[in-house]
């Protein structure tokens, strides 16, 4: 194991403590309850306290018993400085509403918690994390039946009685845990033993170990760090070494970000600086991780330095189908802002393309019937039918980890795809806005886009489910108001070249002005 990496580290002080007492004392009034793509999510104090975990767990205690829903709720969360004390406070709520709870005595994995829901042996999850973001954020998901994130109607439902209780902390039930455990509401569970032995009808580990491979695998401090070294045990994964075992929340070994913030982002070439150089200094012929709640994916190579999400998502997919690996699979699936490389192997294959709003949860009825060969986000996200209903970093790694073994070199065998398909450019430029424009931006429609060509290019779509997305011959682009912060991204992709993309880019600036 290599005890150190290289890198900048950040010189900021977090102050835990003022953070912790944040937590329980907000200097200000707390922000209403609001769920985005998966789950709310704030600065410890007013955008997340210990009031938020109380009040959404209440609600989901409601919802639960206005609808029958019967069972234990797994509840537990990341390495985050107040994830243990959401976790127990959630469970008091539960409790106090006398419904059982399963609470891990380590943290869980966001893929975790849907591999339990699916396995039959939880109902549902609350899941304290903020994913990626920086240490002083803090968030709560809702995992219903069907293992995957919560969909929007019933978000909406948790809201809204989450937001009564914000207002009327009083009508909170809660049982101190110690008294939940007396009664045998709260129980604990291996979670790692079942979902290590699955994991392994699906990948192949004998192929990884047999290889002349030397692989490295980053934790970035998060949940995954016990289940990797449990693959690694098991599967005599002796070319395999975990290369940082540090656990600290203030997440000050992991490299700051392109604007000086804490990040624990697996695609991000920043956070992922040391796992490159170790590549590109030949120590290793692949790098992986998975952020903090391990729902993410990265990857670096040898040849191609760090992977872009969206290349090594193409590449997955095509080894899969290549492969057979998920049977009876009839479709990719892809999120709006992903690459529409995707596409194109979909035709090739005979095989049919969901295109879905941004967000998981909008995968989740397609690998709940078995439809998808992959679900991919170009935000480092993905999972197959079969598996997962949440997307599923550990997975990502592991199946690239498998793929380089017997195939070569992730960046290679994307050129070659690329090659036979078409090169695409493509990227996604955040702009500075103000709410007036982010709502205009959220009202358009697709009729309010008449114009016939744009970039030089006849429009021969638009969409308007999310943003508005306006394809072209060859290229599209999309633009989105941010949820949570004023600003707009825009996201293009043009098979033509790397000017025509920068033309583009400036076109949809023009054209949305």
């Amino acid at each position: 194991m290599v005890s150190e990496l290289a890198g900048t580290l950040s010189t900021q002080k977090i102050d835990t403590q003022a953070l912790h007492s944040a937590f329980f004392a907000p200097g200000k009034t707390p922000v209403p309850v609001k769920f985005g793509t998966s789950g709310h999510r704030g600065t410890l104090g007013e955008g997340f306290c210990a009031l938020h975990a109380q009040a959404i767990a209440q609600a989901v205690a409601r919802i639960h018993l206005e609808n029958h829903i019967t069972g234990p709720v797994l509840v537990g969360g990341d390495t985050r400085l107040m994830s243990r004390e959401t976790a127990r406070l959630c469970a008091e709520v539960l409790t106090g509403n006398n419904i059982p709870v399963i609470l891990p005595d380590i943290p869980v994995p966001t893929p975790v918690f849907s591999f339990e829901i699916r396995s039959g042996r939880a109902c549902a999850c609350l899941n304290g994390t903020a994913s990626h973001n920086p240490p002083q954020e803090m968030g709560l998901k809702y995992n219903p039946a069907n293992g995957g994130p919560a969909d929007g109607k019933l978000t909406a439902q948790i809201e809204k009685y989450a937001n009564e209780y914000m207002a009327n902390p009083s009508a909170i039930k809660s049982l101190p845990l110690a008294q939940a455990r007396e009664r045998g509401l709260v129980t604990t569970a291996d979670v790692i033993t079942p979902y290590v032995k699955a994991i392994g009808q699906k990948i192949d580990f004998k192929k990884i170990a047999a290889s002349g491979c030397r692989f490295a695998i980053h934790p970035l401090g998060g949940t995954s760090l016990p289940f990797y070294r449990a693959i690694k045990e098991k599967y005599g994964l002796h070319n395999v070494d975990i290369v940082s075992e540090v656990q600290d929340p203030t997440f000050c070994f992991i490299p700051l970000d392109h604007d000086g913030k804490i990040r624990m982002d697996p695609s991000s070439k920043y956070p992922m600086k040391p796992l490159i150089e170790l590549v590109q200094k030949g120590v290793y012929a692949f790098a992986g991780a998975s952020d903090p709640d391990a729902d993410r994916f990265g990857c670096a190579t040898a040849q191609g330095g760090l992977i872009a999400p969206n290349h090594a998502l193409c590449v997955m997919a095509d080894y899969l189908v290549k492969k057979h690996r998920v049977k009876g699979a009839t479709a990719i699936g892809r999120t709006l802002g992903t690459t529409a490389l995707l596409d194109r192997i979909a035709k090739h294959y005979e095989l049919e393309l969901d295109e879905v709003n941004v967000g998981f949860k909008y995968f989740v009825e397609g690998l709940d019937k078995g439809r998808l060969v992959l679900a991919g986000e170009e935000s480092a996200g993905m999972s197959v039918s079969g598996w997962t209903t949440e997307k599923d970093g550990i997975f990502a790694v592991c199946l690239l980890m498998e793929i380089q073994a017997v195939a070569g070199d992730i960046a290679a065998l994307y050129k070659d795809i690329a090659s036979k398909y078409g090169t695409p450019y493509y990227t996604r430029v955040d702009v500075p806005t103000d709410a007036e424009t982010k709502a205009r931006i959220k009202a358009l429609k697709a009729a309010d886009f008449t114009l016939p060509q744009v970039a030089g290019e006849k429009v021969t779509r638009v969409r308007d489910t999310d943003g508005l997305k306006v394809y072209l011959e060859n290229s599209w682009f999309l633009v989105r108001p941010s949820g949570t912060e004023n600003i707009l991204k825009i996201y293009a992709e043009t098979f033509t070249s790397e000017e025509h993309l920068h033309t583009l880019i400036s076109e949809a600036q023009k054209v949305l002005a």
